[in-house]
């Protein structure tokens, strides 16, 4: 990562991936690329934390570095993944954003896996992707300086001016995909909903055990419960207004994590699903559960046991600060 800030700081397109161990082990240089403005784009194959040693998918390494200040968006397969790399170099090197971008896609699940994807022609990747051209780059005859010495005076400063930042990348990230729709017909959301229709309880997931989760909808459907499922795609900037207007309607929300806030409240992602949805006057209960930890497997059976114990919790005022799935007694 110390590399690829030097390449991208003199005005190269950049790009670089990593996992868990690797991921911790760069992640004090992440904050740096991010408060610089240095478009890289990376991806993350999510894998478990050591110890105990596990080189299996969750995503507990990218939660460690889940306020590097990078945009930080999940996939759910292999055609998410190869579209998602090219329309990440678009977004952190558009003019209006210049922040660098993680792609997520799950370890093994997904980077060890082959499936069928439809590829694009060089011709429509040139068309939607220009030549980087660097608003800054390091160079003798034009010296500047990146990431100089902070006195308290300005470091505050510093730090909203790259948080409104981020939070203003947002129109431009769904600008991107729409850009990517109109050319491939593939459309991607902040978040994705899946048989949400007349919905009273939904599931809430990110990345590829989505499309397991999906299944176990259908079953429950099928058994006349009206469930649905919502898909959280972008992690960074998180997509507060667009999570509540989803949620709307609700009276039970069910957010699986894959990762653990250890001697925390569940699992992060559920954390920030109750900040977002805390100061609305009507909102779901919201049910944390933290499953698929190292790389176990959570099949559609244990997607319906989380709906059925959610449904039996639905009217008690107390309950656990938050649910494991599969763990043995």
């Amino acid at each position: 990562m110390s590399v690829c800030t030097g390449t991208m700081a003199v005005g190269a397109r950049t790009y670089t991936s990593t996992s868990a161990q690797g991921l911790a082990l760069m992640s004090e240089i992440l904050y740096i690329v991010s408060a610089m403005r240095l478009p890289i784009v990376m991806s993350v194959a999510n894998r478990a934390m050591s110890a105990p040693l596990s080189i299996w998918n969750d995503h507990s390494d990218i939660m460690t570095c889940r306020d590097c200040g990078w945009i930080q968006i999940f996939t759910e397969n292999g055609q998410e993944v190869f579209d998602h790399h090219i329309i990440a170099f678009r977004i952190a090197e558009h003019p209006k954003v210049l922040i660098p971008t993680i792609v997520n896609l799950d370890g093994f699940t997904l980077s060890h896996v082959v499936e069928p994807i439809e590829k694009v022609s060089q011709e429509l990747v040139d068309r939607f992707l220009p030549p980087y051209r660097p608003v800054y780059a390091l160079h003798p005859d034009r010296p500047l300086t990146m990431g100089a010495f902070g006195m308290p005076e300005v470091y505050s400063e510093a730090k909203k001016a790259q948080d409104v930042a981020l939070r203003n990348a947002y129109p431009t990230i769904l600008e991107v995909w729409k850009e990517w729709a109109d050319l491939t017909g593939r459309q991607y959301r902040p978040v994705e909903a899946y048989r949400m229709e007349n919905a009273k309880v939904a599931l809430l997931t990110m990345g590829s055990f989505s499309e397991v989760a999906m299944e176990a909808v259908d079953r429950m459907r099928e058994k006349g419960i009206p469930v649905g499922l919502l898909r959280l795609r972008l992690w960074r900037p998180f997509p507060f207004e667009e999570i509540r207007q989803a949620t709307r309607g609700l009276e039970l929300l069910l957010v699986m994590d894959r990762a653990i806030s250890v001697g925390g409240i569940g699992g992060p992602v559920c954390s920030e699903i109750k900040a977002a949805l805390f100061q609305q006057t009507k909102r779901p209960k919201v049910v944390s559960f933290v499953a698929g930890l190292g790389g176990r497997d959570v099949p559609p059976e244990q997607f319906e046991a989380m709906i059925e114990q959610g449904l039996k919790m639905k009217g008690k005022k107390q309950m656990e600060e938050f649910y494991t799935i599969g763990i043995r007694e």
